[in-house]
């Protein structure tokens, strides 16, 4: 990581208050997702547009892009807001994120386990992305389980990414000077 802060510059500070206010809220998300049984989350709103928007931006490349395009402007959009807070060092705007980017896998492998059996809603379509990548693919036996890996590593980045900002609170409060003396405080 020493690379990253030589060639990027440090992080900019987390106030331990600020820290524990967003750990919190991410905390809260994450058992509103635990306990959700609809497998849509009030955040998939967003991520369903950019769904769609994926479609025809990546209709360009040819019919299986577009298929996919969906799920990638999911997956690119959250990548590229990330990116641009990577670049600043903003360390709560990089964290949502990246959160975002993970918060998306548990909503596709859901998709992506439902390819057999179609019963979820479907929005402009009569058969699932999924379903048709997967048939094209040779993996539609597999749906279950690929959604199962989807899933789980959704779950396993947003907690990974809770981790990374409680060290980065950690560490904010770490670094800041201390004063033994109250003559040598500003």
């Amino acid at each position: 990581m020493a690379f990253l802060e030589e060639k990027f510059g440090e992080w900019k500070p987390v106030s331990r208050g600020a820290g524990i206010a967003w750990l919190c809220i991410y905390a809260l998300f994450l058992l509103y997702a635990f306990f959700d049984r609809s497998g849509f989350l009030f955040p998939d709103l967003v991520n369903l547009m950019i769904h769609e928007g994926g479609h025809f931006f990546f209709s360009w490349f040819g019919h299986t892009i577009m298929i996919l395009g969906g799920t990638l402007g999911e997956l690119f959009v959250p990548l590229l807001c990330s990116a641009g807070f990577f670049w600043q060092r903003e360390p709560f705007g990089f964290t949502f994120s990246i959160f975002w980017f993970f918060e998306n896998f548990p909503y596709i492998g859901t998709y992506m386990a439902d390819s057999r059996t179609a019963a979820l809603p479907l929005v402009g379509s009569e058969e699932s992305d999924w379903t048709i990548l997967f048939t094209q693919w040779g993996l539609l036996a597999q749906d279950q389980k690929i959604g199962g890996i989807m899933r789980t590593l959704g779950w396993l980045g947003m907690l990974a990414t809770m981790a990374w900002l409680a060290n980065r609170t950690r560490l904010g409060v770490a670094t800041r000077p201390r004063f033994s003396d109250s003559s040598q405080a500003p």
